[in-house]
């Protein structure tokens, strides 16, 4: 879990690929309306995510905070608060998030994130 943190942080998308499993139990509301989000399955799709969600947002007003964390045997939960600024349309999102890893041989076969989805649906919607 720390490793994925500091690896998301850094941006590394090789190294994300590589922390994920070929076979990633994938779960994010789908919204068609958001470009980022949709359903994935594969390491390659995963580590994805996260350079399209870079791509749509403004660098500079992204924010992610992590106040609690819970590990128990290969999970783990984080809960926190997220925001951030739509590139083309200058729409702000927020609100909190609780993402549940799991890690079994050291890949994260489980990735299910619960996020104010209607925040960010809004800042993208036309």
């Amino acid at each position: 879990m720390q490793d994925f943190l500091a690896t998301r942080l850094a941006g590394d998308t090789e190294r994300l690929i590589a922390l994920f499993a070929d076979e990633v139990d994938w779960l994010l509301a789908e919204n068609p309306t958001v470009p980022w989000i949709r359903p994935r399955s594969t390491a390659v799709e995963c580590a994805a995510r996260f350079t399209e969600l870079m791509e749509h947002t403004v660098p500079e007003d992204a924010r992610a905070s992590v106040d609690t964390i819970l590990v128990g045997g290969t999970d783990a939960v984080l809960m926190g608060h997220v925001s951030g600024t739509l590139r083309t349309r200058g729409k702000a999102f927020e609100g909190p998030f609780a993402l549940r890893l799991t890690v079994e041989d050291g890949r994260i076969t489980r990735y299910h994130l619960y996020e104010n989805s209607l925040s960010i649906a809004d800042a993208c919607a036309p």
